[in-house]
């Protein structure tokens, strides 16, 4: 690692962070500076001391997973993966951060082809999604062994992850399934936007994390001994580790740092100036010294020979070993899914059981988890009442992973981006459960799955008023329609078992989508007799029972009132009125087809009524200002459910009044 003039020193290395990471931001006009320049230190002991990695196969399976939690410091990341050789990250990306049609943007997500693990910007979110990341390498673990699977997950957050309630609910989590090779290394700058963190924060981190069962340190950041010896015990330590690293935030400039001045605004050109002094580096924006980068590219190749033994013990891993280990990671299904689920909804389809959704579920899952041994659930502490546990699902418990049950406890937002750990991780297809109303704990992590476009399937049960006498604190009523509002979110509300069964077909060779299954705690009639292997619902809204004759009006129904509107159509039909009936149990799915499809499904010229125990918000696209709605305009009560229902207007009779209104 030498030039003509001199050996090039963790210094130089550092500094080529912070200079790439203030120049991009400079250049941009926009960034957050400080928290790169402060943790350039950490960040180069970890990468060049460390962290297992081939900058030539950023994919590769068994790598170290580095998650930078505070996404607003994302020009640390890129400027690690340029110096360190990522292909995708060129100093051309570096000049356009924050550029729109460049992969360094201001937050990024994922890209494991670029590198980024996830980097999330919503302060809390990375550090939740590390508990997934960790407990999937146990769990696969668990399942391939050492030869395959023996990584760690790195991960730095700020005091801004540290603040968001989402973090004590994951580390606590972590700490209660002890695990080992979760490593934080806490940005311990005392910064936050508004100022200095006394303003509004004076936890003891330190004991806070000891009373989670994490083994806990406090070193100087900018102490490249201290900083490695503490890693070095964090390795040894069986617990999850987290290094509180005391640094300076925009170290390295001398009439800001340290202040709240750094942390989201670019220095300025006479800072940049300033800093460039002080810190001895006399190069021009964007410009490494050659033996600088010579030193950080060796860093980018230091894994190839561990990588290159990893894959000579896959070549030698037993045929089906190997086989079912490449399926894992490339989330592929068996062969056999579309026969099982086409059985399930035959037998129902013939049995016409009267059954809950959420019991429907669970009897699918029956069927699902022993086929799909990547399949992982979970519930957060309601595990009987969202039927997510099968008779396959042994429990994952602390220091034993080959379970494919996660008891997450009272945590539901932690439960969310530990999903999305679990699946961004690879090797996992996560599932977890609560009640549609805690979906508002949720709707962050909801959010990013879609955003990331990661497969994560969300149960959510207690769909409705129909859950009856808990009352309105858990009636959900304008859920569906708020999750619906997130885009590439798949929001199911099966109306019977056979359409549960094609929600959960769907969910799952969805490789791009989260979904949503918002299932009934009530029991509900089959609906779909005579159900073939075609899955109706993958069109998101279908006929379910055409009109006699001409039709005249039009229902739209989903999840347990669809029973409803066909009472009401069959009342119609009586009186000689024509009516279709169509159950839409997926409006994102629906909105994907063809416009001739979705003319032919709502018809022309017929008065439209749309039925759903919930607001009204988003059902004028299909029926127009002037169809009527019957549902809620308000939150609910609590009671028997029949009861709620004839109070608050939601029966067969309202409909055909409805109907016979607008003719």
């Amino acid at each position: 690692m030498t030039d003509s003039s001199r050996t090039v020193t963790h210094n130089d290395m550092a500094n080529a962070i912070r200079f790439l990471s203030l120049d991009a931001v400079e250049a941009a006009k926009s960034g957050h500076p400080g928290m790169p320049m402060g943790m350039a230190d950490v960040a180069t002991v970890l990468f060049s001391r460390y962290l297992k990695f081939d900058a030539a196969a950023p994919t590769w399976a068994d790598r170290d997973r580095f998650i930078l939690s505070g996404g607003h410091g994302s020009m640390l990341l890129y400027s690690l993966l340029y110096l360190t050789g990522n292909s995708k990250i060129t100093i051309d990306e570096i000049k356009h951060f924050r550029q729109l049609g460049h992969h360094t943007a201001g937050h990024p997500e994922v890209d494991h082809e670029a590198g980024i693990e996830t980097t999330t910007g919503p302060l809390g979110q990375g550090l939740g999604n590390s508990v997934g990341f960790a407990l999937a390498e146990r769990i696969l673990n668990a399942r391939f062994g050492d030869d395959l699977v023996n990584h760690h997950t790195w991960v730095t957050c700020g005091d801004g992850d540290l603040e968001e309630g989402i973090s004590h609910e994951a580390c606590s989590l972590a700490g209660h399934l002890k695990l080992g090779r979760l490593i934080v290394l806490y940005d311990d700058n005392h910064i936050t936007i508004d100022g200095p963190t006394s303003l509004s924060f004076s936890d003891d981190v330190q004991k806070r994390f000891e009373g989670y069962h994490w083994h806990v340190q406090r070193v100087d950041g900018h102490d490249t001994d201290a900083i490695a010896a503490a890693i070095d015990a964090a390795l040894a330590d069986e617990r999850p580790s987290l290094i509180a690293c005391r640094t300076t935030i925009g170290f390295g400039a001398p009439n800001k740092q340290g202040t709240s001045a750094t942390h989201g605004s670019p220095l300025g050109k006479d800072e940049v100036a300033a800093t460039r002094a002080n810190l001895n580096w006399p190069y021009p924006p964007f410009e490494v010294p050659e033996a600088t980068i010579a030193a950080w590219r060796e860093v980018g190749q230091r894994g190839h020979a561990e990588r290159t033994a990893w894959e000579a013990r896959l070549a030698k891993t037993p045929a089906e070993a190997r086989a079912d280990f490449r399926h894992a990671m490339d989330g592929t299904l068996p062969a056999g899914l579309d026969g099982v689920i086409a059985k399930f909804k035959a037998e129902t389809s013939e049995a016409k059981p009267s059954l809950a959704t959420r019991t429907a579920s669970g009897q699918v899952l029956e069927l699902l988890v022993p086929l799909i041994p990547e399949l992982i659930g979970g519930s957060a502490d309601l595990t009987p009442s969202n039927n997510t546990k099968t008779k396959a699902s042994t429990d994952i418990e602390p220091g034993k992973y080959g379970g494919r049950y996660v008891r997450y406890g009272v945590r539901e937002h932690g439960m969310a981006a530990a999903m999305n750990g679990l699946t961004l991780h690879g090797g996992i297809i996560p599932y977890g459960a609560t009640f549609l109303t805690f979906t508002d704990y949720c709707r962050p992590s909801i959010r990013l799955a879609s955003l990331m476009r990661q497969r994560v399937v969300f149960v959510m049960t207690h769909d409705s008023i129909g859950l009856g006498e808990d009352g309105p604190t858990h009636q959900p009523v304008e859920h569906v329609a708020a999750l619906r509002a997130i885009p590439h979110l798949m929001v199911f509300r099966p109306c019977d078992a056979v359409e549960t069964a094609e929600a959960w077909q769907i969910a799952l060779e969805t490789q791009d989508a989260p979904s949503v299954l918002a299932l009934t705690r009530q029991n509900l009639p089959t609906l779909r007799l005579g159900a073939t292997a075609e899955n109706l619902s993958a069109k998101g809204g279908y006929i379910l029972r055409e009109a006699t004759g001409t039709p005249r009006v039009l229902l739209v129904a989903t999840g347990s009132e669809v029973s409803i509107a066909n009472e009401a159509r069959d009342a119609l039909e009586a009186e000689g009125i024509g009516t279709r009936l169509v159950s839409m149990p997926c409006t994102a799915l629906f909105d994907r087809q063809p416009a001739e499809y979705r003319r032919k499904v709502l018809g022309q010229g017929l008065v439209k009524i749309a039925v759903e125990a919930g607001v009204r918000q988003g059902w004028d696209h299909y029926i127009g200002s002037d169809g009527a709605f019957v549902g809620m305009t308000g939150f609910g009560a609590s009671g028997p459910y029949e009861q709620l229902y004839k109070h608050f207007g939601i029966t067969a009779e309202a409909v055909v009044a409805a109907a016979k209104a607008k003719i």
